[in-house]
Parts: structure tokens; C-alpha cells; sequence
């Protein structure tokens, strides 16, 4: 009952409900922030992380630019119905070279975290193209502009610089062969072994069916083929001890 009754005096008194709840919040917050300072990486490191080639790089930008967060998300949560319909659950580190994050918390569209090599480069440029040919039940518009527009970035070297400046670790020699990674990523029978060095698992080819040009299908598509596939769980060790 003395426990009530002071209690019950708590919550009539604003003022010491106030310095209360100001207490509880800053033990709370002591708790979770003070461990920050001490820890290098929040984010665990995973074997073959890599920055988004120029490429890729522009075809996130393009992504990003038409919207398609809104309706897809690209993270994968721990539970079994999403594991068994999208695969592994998104890891931290995936994300890390993202800047915007493309979490997204909206599934009109399926979650795109693992969409990389599931469907051909020719499956993605016809369900851009139109929708619902491929999916009849899709609400998606068509982005078939795409295909018709040249890819055009102004500064490739500045953007790579750009992301420099919030953390993604692109070295000299990335920023050097920008424009020539580009092309040759984009280009059928293009020597790849330098690209593919800086930038391994990189998919490489004519992704929109028209090796006459590159354009924006070319980067969109380059962007989704890679999605979900730098890692490779199948060596991933997700035990306690590899933590």
C-alpha cells in the first residue's frame, strides 16, 4: 500500500512525473548510446561487399529517380515466410554502400533485395517495357522511355567522388577508369578482366538488347541483376562464435 500510495503521488504531481520519466529515458538512453563509443562497426563486415560499379552506380540513381522504393522494398526480415519466398534475410552490411538507404517499408511490388540473376536481362527489360505481359496482375506503369534514352551522367568522376565524401571506399584507380568501367560493363564482348577486378561479380553485357547504344535500361537493369548476389551464403557462418 506504501508503495501505491507514493506511486499514486507521482502521477498527480506533473512535475514529478516529469523528472521521472526524464530519469527512466536517460538510463535507457545511457544504455544504448554509451556502448557506440566503444564499438569500431556497428555494421558486421561480410566477404564480398564491394561499392556499385559506375554503372550500377547510375542505374541506383535511375532507380531512385523514377520512384521505385515507393512500391519495392529490399529488405528481407527474419521470418520464415519472407525467407522462403525472397531468400537469406537482408544483412546489414548489404546496405552499407547505400546512401539513401532503399529499406522501404511498402510492398506493392515484391521485395527486390535478392532479384539479381533470378530472371534474364530480357525478362527485365519486357516487364519494364509492360507490365502486365509479363505479370497480368501487375499495377506497375511502364518505363519503356528507358529503353529510347541515352544514358547520360554528367560527371561520372564526381559522383563516385561524392559518394567518397559519405563513406563508400572507391580507391583512385576506380575513380581514374569511371567512364571506361561504364562502357566496357555495358559493352558485348568488351574486355572486362580490369572491371571485373575492381568490381567482382560485376554482370557484364548488353542488358537491353541493343548493343547500338547505352542507355538507361542498360544501368537500371545492370543495378537489379547485382542486387542480392555479392554475398555468398553459402559460406556465410551466421553462428554466434563468427560474431
Amino acid at each position: 500500500m506504501s508503495f501505491l500510495k507514493k506511486h499514486s503521488a507521482i502521477e498527480k504531481n506533473a512535475t514529478l512525473l516529469l523528472i521521472g520519466s526524464l530519469f527512466v529515458v536517460t538510463i535507457g538512453g545511457i544504455v544504448e548510446i554509451a556502448p557506440l563509443f566503444w564499438l569500431q562497426n556497428t555494421i558486421e563486415k561480410v566477404d564480398g561487399m564491394r561499392p556499385y560499379s559506375p554503372l550500377e552506380l547510375a542505374g541506383r540513381d535511375i532507380y531512385v529517380r523514377e520512384g521505385c522504393y515507393l512500391c519495392h522494398s529490399q529488405m528481407i526480415r527474419p521470418f520464415r515466410d519472407e525467407v522462403e519466398r525472397y531468400g537469406h534475410y537482408s544483412l546489414a552490411a548489404e546496405s552499407m554502400y547505400d546512401h539513401s538507404f532503399q529499406w522501404g517499408s511498402k510492398r506493392t511490388g515484391p521485395d527486390l533485395a535478392r532479384v539479381g540473376g533470378r530472371y534474364s536481362n530480357e525478362w527485365h527489360v519486357q516487364h519494364l517495357i509492360e507490365p502486365r505481359k509479363i505479370v497480368p496482375e501487375s499495377v506497375m506503369p511502364s518505363y519503356s522511355f528507358l529503353k529510347d534514352t541515352p544514358l547520360k551522367v554528367t560527371d561520372l568522376t564526381a559522383n563516385l567522388k561524392a559518394n567518397i565524401a559519405v563513406g563508400v571506399p572507391y580507391t583512385q584507380e576506380m575513380l581514374d577508369n569511371a567512364e571506361a568501367d561504364l562502357i566496357a560493363q555495358a559493352t558485348p564482348d568488351a574486355d572486362t578482366d580490369d572491371l571485373l577486378a575492381r568490381y567482382p561479380k560485376a554482370k557484364t553485357g548488353d542488358f537491353d538488347g541493343n548493343p547500338s547504344q547505352i542507355t538507361e535500361m542498360d544501368a537500371l537493369v545492370a543495378y537489379l541483376q547485382m542486387l542480392g548476389t555479392l554475398v555468398d551464403f553459402s559460406t556465410y557462418d551466421q553462428s554466434p562464435k563468427a560474431r
